[in-house]
């Protein structure tokens, strides 16, 4: 498609169909065509149905139309290809870099005849504070290093008094370059760094990368492979649900909620480490199947481990819920409203619980989703009681499914084998991790290499909506808010 036809493309398919932005992607594709391309994927989700966009942009105008205006989601998408590619969106209101924070203008490393020549030249960094009038406002700034063992991520404050008028956020501190050093990896070297984008999402990434490459591969896994899937995802966001209620709670002094979350948190990731040998079931699941069967003794310790958990749990929430003080923390605190969420494409629990009705479980289904049984959890409310109460009520479903995994578990080859995939075929894959969706999409290039590689994360998707969250609040609400997201900095710095 002509890029100038790109707006009406992307207004019919996005406002007269009511599809959604999936992601976007930018690719250096002049060793194939001799111009640059973006790819534009929206999910239509009431027919399980993707509309890809594609327009070509050349190398002596690499320009096209800004959309931001128009879908406010591709902010960022459109800032990180000017970033990562020299590609420049025309009209795009926020013209500050995103990646590369302005210390090298000029360089674009996922250009194809990008040299790496170890550090990169420094230049003044551009930054997009907004700028206070008066003596009213106070400025406050955190980070981008902290007290705390996390990752760098600087937060600027304007408030008056303890109130909160603005904040921005400036992440991709520590941008690794994976999606560039995957460039020519075969799928077996490419799963290790995958299995290393975030350490708490793993096997939501490698099944996004497995679903892909078996996508571009036309091959179909064996049902046990799939319902094995299941499980190993479902015992992920298992413990991170588990344990982001307990972080939520530190986030405004609830010693005894914040120190069960940690308790049942440590009894999972044990039982992962009795069933597969990691406790962030790292190396399960791998293009073609899975890595890790399990026996008839680990799946009956599997149920009786999850009997006890639920039974815990509940007892944790009953505490939690009841606790007068902690629900008034919680209660009308950081609240987001629908709209919002949709404007941004918000998924996971940030769109959940603000009512936006959105699971790829459900919506695409894979893996032996299909054949499960579960509901999705919504709240309206939109603030951390919220976000809170769809993690608990999820964690109870994620119990409910594994349940039903372990009575159906078929039997049968764990395994297939992945043939020769022809080179320049494109694919997604895609699963829904306890933040959110995790997109993949790849391009293949000669015997099963990569071409392009690009990694859409829930955490990329649900940043931009954690500032609009905590206007109007006040600062020591800020920690609670945050924790409520429960967003990753490397999912973003991939």
């Amino acid at each position: 498609m002509h890029k100038e036809h790109l707006l009406p493309a992307c207004q019919y398919i996005h406002g007269e169909r009511k599809a959604r932005l999936f992601t976007m992607v930018g690719n250096d594709e002049r060793q194939i065509n001799g111009s640059f391309s973006l790819y534009y994927v929206f999910a239509i989700d009431e027919i399980h149905f993707f509309v890809t966009i594609k327009i070509a942009l050349s190398q002596v105008d690499p320009t096209f139309p800004s959309l931001a205006a128009y879908i406010p989601a591709l902010d960022w998408y459109e800032r990180e290809v000017n970033d990562l590619l020299g590609l420049r969106a025309i009209g795009h209101p926020n013209r500050v870099p995103l990646i590369l924070h302005g210390d090298s203008l000029g360089i674009h490393p996922l250009c194809k005849d990008y040299v790496e020549t170890g550090l990169l030249p420094q230049t003044s960094d551009m930054t997009d504070t907004v700028e206070y009038m008066g003596e009213d406002v106070t400025q406050i700034p955190v980070g981008p290093i902290h007290a705390g063992i996390i990752e760098p991520g600087h937060f600027r404050f304007g408030a008056v008094g303890d109130t909160i008028l603005h904040l921005d956020a400036k992440l991709f501190y520590t941008h690794r370059g994976i999606e560039k050093t995957l460039e020519g990896k075969t799928v077996q070297e490419a799963r290790f760094l995958i299995e290393r984008i975030c350490c708490v999402c793993n096997v939501s990434h490698s099944a996004s990368f497995a679903q892909a490459v078996e996508s571009a591969a036309g091959i179909e896994i064996s049902q046990r492979a799939k319902f094995l899937r299941c499980l190993y995802l479902e015992l992920e966001r298992l413990y991170n649900h588990v344990g982001d209620v307990g972080n939520i709670c530190s986030g405004y002094g609830f010693a005894v909620g914040s120190s069960q979350g940690a308790r049942l948190k440590e009894q999972l990731l044990q039982l992962n480490e009795r069933l597969t040998g990691h406790r962030y079931l790292r190396g399960t699941i791998v293009p073609g199947g899975v890595n890790c069967d399990l026996d008839e003794a680990e799946l009956v310790l599997l149920m009786e481990s999850i009997n006890e958990i639920d039974v815990d749990f509940q007892e944790f929430v009953d505490i939690l819920l009841g606790h007068e003080i902690a629900m008034d923390r919680m209660e009308t605190t950081g609240k987001l409203s629908l709209q919002q969420v949709d404007d941004f494409e918000a998924v996971g629990i940030a769109a959940r619980a603000s009512g936006r009705d959105v699971d790829c479980r459900r919506d695409f289904p894979y893996a032996a989703y299909e054949q499960l049984d579960f509901a999705v959890v919504l709240q309206t409310e939109g603030d951390v009681l919220a976000r809170i109460k769809v993690r608990i009520v999820e964690a109870f479903n994620s119990m409910l499914l594994i349940r039903q995994i372990l009575s159906r578990l078929p039997k049968g080859a764990s395994q297939t084998d992945i043939p020769l995939i022809e080179p320049y075929t494109s694919s997604l894959g895609w699963s829904e991790s306890a933040r959110g969706e995790n997109t993949h999409w790849i391009m293949f290039d000669k015997n099963n290499t990569i071409y392009r590689y690009r990694i859409r994360s829930a955490a990329y998707s649900n940043w931009p909506v954690v500032p609009l969250a905590v206007e109007g609040n006040i600062i020591p609400d800020f920690p609670l808010i945050n924790k409520s997201f429960e967003l990753c900095y490397a999912c973003c710095d991939r």
